[in-house]
């Protein structure tokens, strides 16, 4: 199946070229490039109050992507909100339910969080005297949930988590963690970026209040994210970014925002990215789900067991295939990560060294020089994975 989805990339056709950076930027399959072209050819016109013929063609597209992400999440267009990216709309999930917290409130932030998800609240903690309570990580990079009754409190008002780790690849519990912050009356946010890629989510049905995502790490374009969120916690949020479009009435003294989602989106909004991203997304619902999940737990395990047979190669994350992604972290001693993904670069093999932009996971772990990561996708094959462990072999011959 890997290699019939793998023609839908014409960036893989490259002989001798292995992708294994998918946790940072997704390959695009042309359908998607040419639903963007096609959208700039015959109906490039802002959105919204225009009435001629492009116009009335962009309005459509836009609002027809809008259904689209809202059918790949199981939620109403209207609870969809597009954003620049999955950073812009973690820090707005962020000032919407935390501007008004103060002194004696508490935000339960897990160690397993991409800095786009943790520094928008250690940002506005600081400046509105707020706390931030650290949920702590098992040794095996996946969320210790075993004191959560002592950190979920009633001070508590919003628990911000990852689906799933850039760095570990755990998958974290969200029913129970969303039992816990509900339990308290506070908010669950959920950085989805590293889940959507893999499959559909039911971010309703998993306990989130708000649920975020990338396009250009679920096989769309860059500079769009989307921001979904329950109907009522949108609507009781306000926006941080204001602009054109996105108000009711505006007064000398007072304004009057717009319904979910156009509050959120004010300016000119991603249209060409917005069609792109449901292209994908329609193209992610057009596979077979469950053969996806099984082909990337294969792949998965093979590489697990090609780098635990190395000497000193340490897995960073859980060793065996439950509750994971297929995003595998690891340590090669004697050798700094940097030095090992310029040595696979130039054999052909796409990876990513460093802290992954999860310093607070590192310090945990006690990785101060980061780890190598490899991230598969559904079109990666056996052939990327043996091209890995074939020059990592080699990369650390040379390194010691």
């Amino acid at each position: 199946m890997s290699q019939t989805i793998r023609a839908a990339f014409p960036a893989l056709s490259r002989p001798g070229f292995h992708y294994l950076d998918n946790a940072a930027m997704a390959q695009i399959p042309g359908l998607v490039s040419e639903a963007i072209a096609s959208l700039n050819r015959v109906a490039r016109s802002n959105v919204r109050r225009g009435l001629h013929e492009a116009a009335l063609r962009a309005d459509e597209a836009y609002d027809s992507a809008r259904a689209t992400v809202g059918r790949f999440l199981n939620a109403p267009a209207e609870e969809v909100v597009f954003t620049g990216g999955c950073t812009l709309a973690l820090n707005m999930a962020a000032w919407g339910l935390g501007r008004k917290l103060g002194p004696g409130d508490e935000v339960a932030l897990s160690r397993l969080e991409h800095h786009s998800a943790c520094l928008p609240w250690m940002s506005l903690a600081e400046d509105r005297g707020f706390a931030i309570r650290w949920l702590p990580v098992t040794h095996e990079g996946r969320l210790d949930l075993d004191h959560l009754g002592a950190i979920v409190t009633p001070c508590c008002k919003v628990v911000a988590v990852t689906h799933a780790s850039n760095v570990t690849g755990a998958v974290s519990d969200l029913p129970r963690l969303a039992e816990a912050a509900h339990g308290v009356g506070a908010r669950l946010v959920v950085d989805g970026a590293q889940m959507v890629p893999h499959g559909r989510v039911d971010p309703r049905s998993l306990g989130a209040d708000l649920y975020a995502f990338s396009g250009h790490k679920a096989y769309g374009p860059t500079g769009i994210g989307v921001l979904w969120g329950r109907a009522e916690v949108l609507q009781s949020m306000t926006p941080m970014v204001v602009g054109g479009g996105m108000v009711d009435a505006v007064g000398d003294d007072d304004v009057t925002w717009a319904d979910p989602p156009h509050r959120f989106e004010a300016g000119t909004p991603p249209v060409a990215q917005a069609v792109g991203l449901a292209a994908a997304l329609d193209w992610m619902m057009s596979l077979d789900g469950q053969e996806i999940h099984q082909q990337e737990a294969a792949l998965t395990w093979h590489l697990l067991d090609g780098l635990g047979s190395m000497a000193g190669v340490k897995i960073v994350g859980p060793r065996g295939l439950e509750a994971r992604v297929p995003v595998v972290s690891f340590t090669v001693e004697g050798c700094h990560p940097h030095d090992l993904a310029h040595l696979l670069a130039e054999r052909g093999v796409a990876v990513r060294g460093g802290a992954h932009c999860a310093r607070p996971l590192m310090a945990a772990l006690g990785l101060e020089e980061g780890t190598l990561r490899a991230s598969l996708a559904p079109y990666s094959d056996r052939s990327d994975v043996e091209a890995l462990l074939v020059g990592l072999a080699e990369a650390v011959k040379v390194l010691r």
